[in-house]
């Protein structure tokens, strides 16, 4: 084992049923490695024995999103530093073979050099919890689309009498009045058993949508508790804000700079000079999630921003194309997202404004005309549910302005 002087490095590799640990010197030397089952009890004696050899400086684990995860917030809760390691380099694997000590020893070398590793998310607060949730929602996407496909093939080929009921309703409208039908007769009969099956059809994507709608409650519940300073970036809705904590993770601190978090998100510029030509390009790197939801946020930017629409006017002009002014923005959005995640600010609690006019025994019309909007925007400030600062800000003066109700 190490001498007294030399401090230890970790390596694992990380299975579905057991993880294999390899430990090294801080000057390379191999100190030997174990396999172990990838349980509790197995957590546990990994990292006793990470300890055995001597302090250790960090541990490499490949996985830290999959078959690592629940070792590596192990790890991390009994002090361990940990970092996220690449799986092993091909060119490697081609001449010296693979297999699990040889992966356990090539994750800890990476730490040692300081190779392809990265600090993991730590999985344990709320931006897992949206990360499970988003997961239920692409998959009931999914199934969702899926379903109305299957509706229009099954109509295209349903006998006249199907289809004319049915005939210029939209998707949506068509699932919908499916769902509603209530088919009955013989099922050997063809019509009966085409509409029986719509039927059920349009029940799936009843029940899909409502799936969807909820999970999309949950995860606005959950960003506008945590982070509501995220949903007030122009052009962020919860589903995009989900999905940009979950870039980040629980432990946003390991995002060092706003270039970090550009490279990640896939927006950074790439050099697509030659000759001539002086340019840049899209980046097909990173976080391709991320990158998306920065895309949908330029999107809504060039359509309602008068900012925005005048920058690319400008860009246009001087002979930019589109994709290069989108590149351009998709950056400066990366920018704002960081600097909003890392420097979040507390959001005034609204619950008390209701409480206040009715004490004074002021209606919402009376208070929507006063403040020359409507008593439905009157009413989300009040419930929390707007994101609109100015006008909370201006009501809440407005308010305290107001004479108090004698009784």
């Amino acid at each position: 084992m190490a001498n007294e002087e030399s401090k230890v490095i970790a390596g694992i590799d990380t299975h579905a049923d057991t993880h294999h640990v390899a430990l090294i010197t801080d000057y390379g030397k191999h100190l030997g490695d174990r396999k172990f089952l990838a349980v509790g009890s197995g957590y546990r004696e990994i990292a006793a024995y990470l300890t055995s050899a001597g302090p250790v400086t960090a541990v490499g684990v490949e996985g830290t999103g999959s078959y690592g995860a629940e070792l590596a917030r192990v790890l991390a809760g009994e002090g361990f530093t940990v970092r996220e390691v690449n799986r092993p380099n091909r060119a490697e694997r081609r001449l010296h073979g693979k297999s699990d000590p040889q992966d356990a020893y090539q994750a800890a070398e990476s730490v040692l050099a300081d190779r392809g590793t990265a600090t993991p998310k730590t999985r344990d607060g709320y931006v897992e919890a949206l990360r499970v949730l988003r997961t239920a929602r692409a998959s009931a996407m999914k199934a969702r689309t899926a379903v109305l496909t299957q509706i229009s093939g099954v109509l295209v080929s349903a006998p006249e009498e199907v289809r004319a009921r049915y005939r210029g309703q939209g998707s949506e409208a068509r699932a919908k009045a499916m769902a509603a039908s209530r088919p009955s007769g013989d099922m050997s009969n063809t019509v009966v058993a085409t509409l029986t099956t719509l039927k059920r059809m349009g029940a799936r994507h009843q029940f899909l949508s409502q799936e969807i709608s909820d999970t999309v409650a949950a995860l606005e519940q959950i960003v506008s508790a945590h982070a509501p300073a995220i949903l007030d970036v122009n052009g962020v809705g919860a589903v995009i804000a989900s999905q940009l904590l979950v870039t980040f993770g629980d432990n946003p601190e390991r995002m060092t700079s706003e270039a970090a978090f550009a490279a990640l998100a896939g927006v950074a510029p790439v050099p697509a000079s030659s000759g001539k030509t002086n340019r840049h390009r899209l980046s097909r790197g990173g976080d391709r999630q991320a990158n998306s939801s920065i895309y949908r946020i330029v999107l809504v930017r060039m359509s309602t921003d008068d900012r925005t629409r005048a920058y690319v006017a400008k860009r246009t002009a001087e002979g930019m194309s589109k994709k290069e002014i989108i590149r351009c923005l998709k950056r400066y959005v990366a920018r704002e997202i960081h600097r909003v995640m890392k420097n979040p600010r507390t959001v005034q609690p609204t619950n008390d404004l209701r409480p206040l006019r009715l004490a004074m025994g002021l209606t919402l019309t009376f208070a929507a005309n006063a403040l020359g909007t409507w008593p439905t925007s009157i009413s989300r400030i009040e419930r929390g549910t707007s994101r609109d600062h100015a006008t909370t800000e201006r009501y809440r003066s407005w308010l305290e302005e107001q004479p108090k109700k004698t009784s």
